[in-house]
């Protein structure tokens, strides 16, 4: 008989509900440390509980003012909430240009919320490559909900679906929104719009457009994006917001959608930490060794290109069959 391995310190402090011990462990996952890696994997099977909602739309939509009434809303139903936003790299430092959070409301001392932000580090999706860790934490802490903010036009914001079992996509009347959304591939990230900002002019014509442009599409495995428009301002349209999103959470349970979508979620992650350990490895070889240097004075004598020296360099990565 085998005994159960002690949890790392960090896990258990995590398990414990030790705020600290949280804060710790993301900030080495963020900065790729080694030790975080035995307390992921010990936490790994306590995540997988908690609804994860991604939330993306052009800056100036007032993502952060809808998430602080959504915050409010769900911690009135009693469920804890954790919030990762995912704010554009200094390219100086590296860190986060947009990480004050004191822009997202919420009552001191409240142990039923925890809220972070993450730099992107220059992931063109928006999303950093450590965010999903960050999410699986707050999952195993117990957070019922954990809401995923992302800064962009939208147009690149669509690795939020590789993160999130439900996008909202926030839009706001005359900003050409409507007709961003035509090319910006929304529809393909979008489980829910919102029209934020509805007490201003023109809001009830965007979200007719919408709606219209909606009913024009195909749904997506039987599912159709909900419209809502709301006002962190007033405040209208919280509640009705939140029922969308969760209707598409329930649409995923009853239609028997939400394992696959995860596990492809999960096949997208397992080639990204291989394609990042492979480019990691390649880069350290770049100057070391003899057989890659060979390849790069190829290139540079154009006696071979790219392509091919790629498929050298494949080839001696993948492992025999």
């Amino acid at each position: 008989m085998t005994s159960r391995r002690p949890l790392p310190p960090l896990a258990r402090g995590v398990l414990k509900g030790d705020r600290r011990a949280l804060a710790r462990l993301m900030s080495l996952v963020e900065n790729r440390d080694a030790e975080a890696g035995p307390a992921l994997a010990a936490l790994y099977p306590h995540a997988g509980k908690a609804r994860v909602i991604g939330i993306t739309g052009p800056l100036g939509v007032g993502k952060s003012s809808l998430i602080s009434g959504l915050l409010a809303h769900l911690r009135g139903q009693g469920l804890k909430v954790g919030i990762v936003a995912v704010d554009p790299s200094s390219p100086f430092s590296g860190g986060s240009v947009l990480g004050d959070r004191i822009r997202l409301d919420r009552a001191p001392g409240d142990q039923g919320v925890f809220i972070r932000s993450m730099a992107s580090r220059g992931h063109a999706g928006g999303i950093a490559a450590t965010t999903r860790e960050v999410v699986r934490l707050l999952d195993a802490f117990g957070m019922d909900v954990v809401i995923v903010e992302t800064v962009g036009s939208g147009q690149v914001d669509v690795e939020i679906r590789d993160v999130a079992s439900t996008s909202l996509v926030v839009l706001v009347p005359h900003l050409g929104d409507e007709v961003q959304s035509l090319k910006a591939g929304l529809f393909e990230i979008a489980d829910v719009f919102c029209v934020n900002k509805s007490d201003l002019p023109g809001a009830d014509g965007a979200a007719r457009y919408l709606s219209e442009m909606v009913a024009l599409g195909t749904d997506r495995d039987g599912w159709r994006p909900r419209v809502v428009s709301a006002s962190a301002k007033l405040p209208q349209g919280i509640p009705e917001l939140w029922e969308a999103l969760a209707a598409h959470e329930t649409f995923l349970d009853a239609k028997g959608l939400r394992a696959a979508s995860e596990r492809c979620r999960l096949g997208r992650e397992l080639v990204g930490l291989v394609g990042e350990r492979v480019g990691e490895t390649l880069a350290e070889r770049l100057d070391r060794d003899p057989r890659v240097n060979r390849l790069l004075t190829e290139l540079q004598t154009r006696t071979t290109d790219p392509r091919a020296a790629a498929e050298k360099l494949y080839r001696s990565f993948r492992p025999e069959s």
